[in-house]
């Protein structure tokens, strides 16, 4: 999906051991010659004008405490919400790889293999299901699970707080070791090493809160800021 037809859909609508880095080094493979990740599209300036004006409604208070923060407050893992029999991991995989292939039996719902250009590192990943290989490639929330809890995702209810971690707005197929780095940090702490995709991640950042009445934290609202007037 181009960061342009995201950014329009925006408009509307948890540490990893150093055996898991070696593994998803070995599983990330240099592009062949001449061949790279598709090259990030310069955000819209109608995009990002969109995503301040968004981010200004946004309300800025202090991160509450982590008192009672699970991953059960926000249902089981992968549900398959959108009940079209795969569950939600399975989607994003699907969506975000190219020239997938699936496990047998599984009605194309399971991925067994496939590339995914990282939009996080701006390098190739290939993905192979396995217990020693998954990892390389993961499920990332922007909004990660924790600091949603502790910006208004406890005063929501539990059904909404269900849809939130599955919501493809806020998932996206990310580099393993990266995804661990980036943890429950806010955009204060922790912003892609891929400086291309920044504005289109800090945007998507203000329309998952807005969609789910989070607040942002001073610190969050100003890096959120300064990077969205740097890409108008």
């Amino acid at each position: 999906m181009t960061a342009a037809l995201l950014l329009g859909c925006l408009a509307g609508c948890d540490a990893a051991s150093s055996a898991g880095t070696a593994i998803a080094e070995a599983v990330r493979s240099a592009a062949p010659s001449g061949e790279g990740p598709a090259a990030e599209p310069a955000a819209n300036p109608d995009d990002m004008a969109a995503a301040i004006s968004r981010l200004a409604a946004i309300p800025v208070k202090g991160r509450a405490p982590k008192t009672g923060y699970s991953r059960e407050q926000f249902g089981a893992a992968w549900a398959d919400v959108d009940h079209n029999g795969c569950d939600t991991r399975n989607d994003i995989l699907a969506r975000d790889l190219t020239g997938e292939t699936f496990k047998p039996g599984t009605h194309d719902c399971v991925v067994a293999t496939g590339t995914l250009a990282d939009k996080y590192t701006g390098t190739i990943i290939r993905f192979v299901r396995g217990v020693d290989t998954s990892s390389a490639v993961q499920i990332d929330h922007i909004v990660p699970l924790s600091l949603a809890w502790q910006t208004g995702a406890q005063q929501i209810s539990e059904d909404q707080r269900k849809q939130f971690a599955n919501d493809p707005l806020n998932l996206m197929a990310a580099d393993g070791p990266s995804n661990m780095a980036k943890s429950d940090k806010d955009a204060a702490t922790w912003l892609p090493p891929n400086k291309a995709f920044r504005c289109e991640y800090v945007a998507r950042i203000a329309s998952v809160k807005a969609k789910y009445k989070l607040w942002v934290t001073r610190p969050e609202h100003d890096a959120i800021a300064g990077i969205l007037a740097s890409c108008v």
